[in-house]
C-alpha cells in the first residue's frame, strides 16, 4: 500500500488552459488531466479572463484525476501553483474579482504606461532619470507595450474609479489563486517583480516605496511577498470540499510559469539556457547576479524560489500563430488531440524552396522590439502557395523571431555554450519542429520528456522543497535526473538557408516598422455590450 501523503497536486494555469498533474517523490508524474478556459478579447489590444474560470477548470481537473489515481485526496500532501504573469486581477477583502483579470497579452494600457516612464527629455522612450530609480532598484522597467502591471494598474485607477474605490489588493493569476484556496494574500519575488515596484537586489526582494511612489500605487495595496517555497496556508472547508480535498492541505506559494518551466526544463546550473514555447515564447535561465540588456529589452529577475536571478527574453506570440493558423485553414482542427503535431509535421514533410516569409507579431513584440504597434502578416504569398506552405511559414516565422531574441541572449556574459539548450513546451511533441528551431538557431537541443508538462513538474520541485523532500528546488532536479530527454543537433546543411532568411527578415521589420508605427492601430472600446469571443483550441503555455 502506497504510503499516506507521498503525493502532489500540481497546476500549471496557462493562457488558454490549465494542465493539472499527480506527482510523486520521484518527480514522476503518475496521471495528467488539462481544462480549457475562455479567452475573452472584447476590444483591439484588450484580452481578459474570468479567475473564477481558472478555478473552476481546477476542480474539473482534481476531480477527473481522483478517478485515475487510487486514494488520490488521503495521498496528497500539497497542492502547488505556477501560472501566467503579468496580471492583473482588482479584489476586495474577501479576494473576490471586481472585474475580469487584465492577463499578460492586455496591451490596452500602452499608451498609459508611456506617459509613466516617460516625460521631459526621453531616450527610448524613457524619461532618464525615472529610468535610473528603476535600473538600480529593480533591474528593469515597465514594458512600452502596456504587457506589464503597473499600466493596467493605472489605467483601471483612471478609468474605472469604482472598482478602484473597492480595491483591497491588486493580484498576479498565481496569487489569487492561492488566496481562493487559502484565503491567505501573499505573492512571490518572481511576481513582484514584474510589478517593478519590488527593490530586487541581493538579499532585500521587498516592496520599494520609492518606486510605489514612482509608479503611483500604494504599497498597501500590494499582497505580502514570501519565498515560492513557503506554505501560504491550508485549504479552506469550501475550497476543500470543491476540490474534493482534506481541507488543510498545504498550498504553497507558488510561482510564475517562467521559474516552473525553468525547473521542468532541467537546465538549472548557471548560464544554461531553456527556450518554451507556449502561447507565447520566451527564453531563459538562471545566473549568479544580475543582468541586464536594455539594448534588446530582456533581464534577470528574482526567481520565486531564494531570489536567484533568472534571465527572461519574452517574445509575444508563438504557439498562439500556430494555434491561429491551424484554425484558419481547418474548421476541424481541435478534433483530433495530436492533430497539431500532425499538422507540423505535415507541413515540414517537404523542405523545397521557401514558404511565404511570416511576421509573427500578432499582438506587437516586446524582445528585442519593445513595440506594441507591430502586427502579424505574410509577405510574398502567390497563387501557388498552400495551407502546407502557409503553415510553414509560420513555424519559420516564430523559428526566426526566437533567433532574433536568442543571438542577443547566447551572446551574454556567463552563458554556458558547452550544454544543449533544453526545450519545454506543447509543441515540441513536433519532432520536426524541434529539428527545424535547431537547424534556424544552429545550436544542438535536447527536448525533455512530457514537454507540455514542463511547468507541471516545476511547480511539484517548489513543492517538494517546501515539504521538506529536498534542501532546494535545484536538488529536487538532482532527483529528477534520470528522466529521458532526447538530443536533437543542427543540420549543417541548413544553415546556410536560415541565415539567407533571417537576414531577409530582419530586412522586413525594418520595413514594415514605419509603417505599423505610422498606421497605430487603435484600440477601441466596444459600444455597448457584447458576448467576448472564446479563444478555443489547445493549450500551449
Amino acid at each position: 500500500m502506497a504510503n499516506a501523503a507521498d503525493l502532489v497536486v500540481s497546476a500549471d494555469f496557462g493562457t488558454s488552459g490549465v494542465k493539472v498533474g499527480v506527482v510523486d517523490r520521484g518527480m514522476n508524474i503518475l496521471a495528467s488531466q488539462t481544462e480549457t478556459y475562455p479567452l475573452h478579447l472584447p476590444a483591439p489590444g484588450y484580452a481578459e479572463q474570468n479567475p473564477e474560470d481558472w478555478w473552476a477548470a481546477l476542480c474539473r481537473a482534481v476531480l477527473s484525476l481522483s478517478g485515475k489515481v487510487e486514494n488520490l485526496p488521503e495521498r496528497t500532501a500539497a497542492l502547488s501553483f505556477c501560472g501566467q504573469m503579468a496580471g492583473v486581477i482588482c479584489a476586495n477583502a474577501e479576494g473576490k474579482p471586481l472585474r475580469p483579470c487584465l492577463i499578460w497579452l492586455d496591451k490596452r494600457s500602452a499608451e498609459t504606461t508611456r506617459k509613466l516612464v516617460g516625460g521631459g527629455l526621453t531616450i527610448r522612450g524613457y524619461n532618464p532619470i525615472k529610468m535610473a530609480q528603476w535600473l538600480y532598484l529593480a533591474n528593469g522597467a515597465p514594458s512600452l507595450t502596456g504587457m506589464d502591471p503597473p499600466g493596467k494598474m493605472l489605467w483601471i485607477r483612471e478609468n474605472e474609479a469604482e472598482v478602484w474605490g473597492q480595491t483591497h489588493k491588486l493580484l498576479d493569476p498565481k496569487d489569487w489563486l492561492v488566496h481562493r484556496a487559502t484565503e491567505q494574500f501573499v505573492t512571490t519575488p518572481d511576481s513582484a517583480n514584474l510589478t517593478w515596484m519590488m527593490d530586487s537586489r541581493n538579499r532585500r526582494q521587498c516592496w520599494s516605496e520609492r518606486l510605489c511612489n514612482l509608479v503611483g500605487i500604494p504599497s498597501t495595496l500590494l499582497p505580502e511577498i514570501v519565498d515560492g517555497t513557503a506554505i501560504a496556508g491550508g485549504l479552506t472547508e469550501k475550497s476543500a470540499d470543491e476540490l474534493g480535498l482534506p481541507a488543510g492541505t498545504p498550498v504553497l506559494a507558488g510561482s510564475g510559469d517562467v521559474f516552473a518551466s525553468a525547473l521542468g526544463s532541467r537546465a538549472v546550473a548557471d548560464g544554461a539556457l531553456h527556450i518554451c514555447v507556449g502561447t507565447s515564447c520566451w527564453i531563459g535561465g538562471f545566473f549568479p547576479s544580475r543582468r541586464l540588456n536594455v539594448t534588446d529589452v530582456y533581464a534577470t529577475i528574482s526567481a520565486a524560489a531564494e531570489s536567484r536571478p533568472l534571465l527572461i527574453a519574452s517574445q509575444e506570440t508563438a504557439g498562439a500563430c500556430i494555434n491561429w493558423i491551424r484554425h484558419v485553414v481547418d474548421d476541424d482542427a481541435g478534433s483530433v488531440p495530436n492533430r497539431l503535431n500532425d499538422m507540423i509535421d505535415l507541413a515540414l514533410e517537404c523542405q523545397d524552396g521557401s514558404p511565404p516569409m511570416f511576421l509573427p507579431w500578432m499582438t506587437g513584440e516586446r524582445v528585442p522590439a519593445d513595440e506594441s504597434r507591430l502586427r502579424g502578416g505574410f509577405l510574398g504569398l502567390s497563387l501557388t502557395d498552400t495551407r502546407q506552405t502557409m503553415i510553414r511559414g509560420v513555424l519559420e516565422g516564430i523559428a526566426l523571431n526566437t533567433r532574433w531574441a536568442f543571438q542577443s541572449v547566447y551572446r551574454q556574459k556567463g552563458v554556458d555554450r558547452s550544454v544543449p539548450i533544453s526545450l519545454v513546451g506543447g509543441v515540441f511533441a513536433s519532432r520536426s519542429w524541434c529539428q527545424l528551431l535547431s537547424d534556424c538557431l544552429q545550436v544542438p537541443m535536447t527536448v525533455q520528456s512530457q514537454p507540455q508538462l514542463a511547468g507541471v513538474r516545476g511547480a511539484a520541485m517548489v513543492a517538494a522543497t517546501g515539504l521538506g523532500w529536498a534542501e532546494s528546488p535545484w536538488s529536487v532536479v538532482d532527483i529528477d535526473a534520470g528522466q529521458k530527454a532526447d538530443l536533437i543537433e543542427p543540420d549543417e546543411r541548413r544553415a546556410a538557408y536560415f541565415d539567407a532568411r533571417f537576414d531577409e527578415f530582419l530586412h522586413a521589420y525594418r520595413r514594415v516598422l514605419p509603417w505599423f508605427r505610422k498606421a497605430d492601430f487603435p484600440v477601441v472600446l466596444p459600444k455597448g455590450p457584447k458576448k467576448a469571443p472564446d479563444s478555443g483550441g489547445q493549450n500551449h503555455d
